[in-house]
């Protein structure tokens, strides 16, 4: 127990809740997940697009009520069966954006900004029509662990 007790002066995490302590839960915020399944043909013009997005993106709020929390993207081949992660690729490449906002008036803010100001936008919506498209909007995130 006495050693237990050391090692917690050392990490102040030990014993608080996984939200605590340095590390920030997402539970509740809002959250913004787009796919999109694209052909070979037309990966080279989304990486373009997501290059250019991830540069309009570094202007966003990072306080209040429209803070932009977490942005990613990520990008990997589409597999022949999803719930298979040893199966083959079918050729396709699947690109994922994920944005987290502290509330939903950061997404407001974030597609009203898109449309006066991002030159790409217009890109999007065209590349879009030839591609498989998911999307969630403004959800709430119901699980977060930290």
């Amino acid at each position: 127990m006495r050693e237990l007790a050391r090692l917690a002066q050392h990490l102040p995490t030990i014993g608080k809740p996984m939200n605590e302590g340095g590390s920030v839960s997402n539970m509740g915020k809002t959250h913004i997940i787009i796919m999109w399944t694209v052909d070979a043909d037309d990966v080279s013009e989304w990486d373009r697009i997501f290059a250019s997005h991830g540069e309009w993106m570094k202007d966003h709020p990072r306080d209040g009520d429209e803070a932009l929390l977490s942005y990613t993207i990520s990008k990997g081949p589409e597999l022949s069966n999803p719930l298979d992660p040893t199966s083959g690729p079918t050729g396709r490449t699947i690109f994922v954006l994920d944005e987290y906002y502290e509330s939903p008036a950061g997404v407001a803010r974030h597609w009203q900004d898109a449309m006066n100001n991002w030159e790409d936008l217009g890109a999007v919506v065209a590349s879009s029509e030839k591609a498989a498209v998911a999307t969630l909007h403004s959800g709430t995130v119901v699980q977060a662990l930290w």
